[in-house]
């Protein structure tokens, strides 16, 4: 029985990939039957903010994270006197780069605060329970020459985590390489270790996407050199109703040769500020690693796209919404909530890749 549903899942899928075209003229994500209590999460940069709020929000669906130069869920709420929009570029980002008064840890990150924020927000229902997080794997990672995103505010994304009971041994936290702020690997081709320009992608001796997963999952079988499955751009404009996103119209896809007939996890890709595919197109999708982990290794790797905008919203290095652009800037402040369009738009396509293809859905 259960090799005649793995084969119709391998017939339905090629079939959705050739069918279901939207407006866009890309096809529709296609559903695999992904495993729905195994997924994970993880970004760099404005992708590592939102990463941090997903994994939070939607804590009883997640496993795991990835925070690359990033800070703790909701940062921009860390002093509740100042708008969103300017924690973010102060506070979450370099809080003492404007201070004439020292470097106190006061004008970083609250753990403590946004702790209890997280129970709070919880306990009114729009993010789930912080319980669920006590069983998760956490990974975080700083660059010693990171000015944009600096180390203590990543600090302060572990102490969030340990206030909310997570224990030393679920978070593997490296601060120590001289990184510059980039998703870094292993590729000697990629820009110098301590360097921060575009695309961000930097060579320092650590394939960073396998050790994320290898954390999440545990023991994995080694990276392949040569991805042997399907990498498929979708229309991603179907998981949401408004350009208030900033969302493009389209992302990325990819799918090991197994996961055509077997269940597979799902890990999202978030990529930073002026990496999507309007401003790099594939690069970030193609050379931070992820796909070479996640072949041989049953793992769907999910990369949702941002891109840039002028005004309505105003977003104009293609960031994700970890301050409230989507609903331009003005309270109330939804950007950390789980009905936030940016964090409903991600949830919905694992939904849709963890769900049922049509055809091998029960009959009502």
């Amino acid at each position: 029985m259960l090799k005649e549903v793995r084969h119709s899942i391998a017939v339905v899928f090629i079939a959705l990939l050739s069918q279901n075209t939207f407006a866009t003229g890309s096809p529709s994500l296609p559903a695999l039957g992904a495993l729905p209590d195994q997924t994970s999460i993880s970004g760099l940069s404005s992708g590592a903010f939102m990463a941090a709020q997903f994994h939070v929000a939607y804590s009883k669906d997640l496993v795991g994270v990835g925070i690359v130069a990033g800070g703790p869920w909701n940062c921009a709420a860390s002093n509740p006197a100042v708008p969103p929009i300017k924690n973010a570029v102060s506070t979450c980002m370099d809080p003492c780069k404007y201070s004439w008064f020292g470097c106190s840890s006061d004008l970083f990150p609250n753990s403590g605060y946004l702790a209890d924020l997280a129970n709070a927000t919880a306990s009114q229902g729009y993010i789930d329970n912080p319980h669920n997080l006590h069983d998760d794997q956490v990974y975080l990672f700083s660059g010693k020459n990171d000015k944009t995103v600096m180390t203590g505010v990543v600090d302060t994304a572990r102490d969030f985590y340990h206030k909310l009971g997570l224990k030393d041994d679920q978070i593997l936290y490296n601060s120590q390489v001289n990184a510059g702020h980039a998703f870094v690997t292993a590729d000697p081709d990629h820009t110098p270790c301590s360097e921060t320009e575009a695309p961000y992608i930097n060579a320092c001796d650590i394939p960073q996407a396998q050790r994320i997963l290898k954390h999440i999952y545990g023991e994995m079988q080694p990276a392949v050199e040569t991805p042997s499955g399907d990498l498929v751009r979708f229309n991603q404009r179907e998981f949401f109703s408004t350009d208030m996103t900033s969302m493009d119209d389209d992302a990325y896809v990819y799918i090991p040769q197994n996961c055509r007939t077997e269940q597979c996890r799902v890990h999202v890709a978030l990529h930073g500020c002026r990496q999507g595919i309007s401003v790099i197109g594939k690069t970030y999708i193609e050379q931070t690693g992820y796909m070479e982990a996640a072949d041989n290794n049953n793992i769907v790797v999910l990369y949702p796209q941002v891109k840039k905008s002028s005004n309505n919203p105003m977003n104009p290095r293609g960031c994700w919404d970890f301050w409230g652009y989507s609903t331009n800037n003005l309270p109330p402040y939804t950007y950390f909530r789980k009905d936030a369009p940016q964090m409903k738009a991600i949830k919905s396509m694992i939904d849709r890749l963890s769900s049922l293809p049509a055809q091998l859905r029960p009959q009502q």
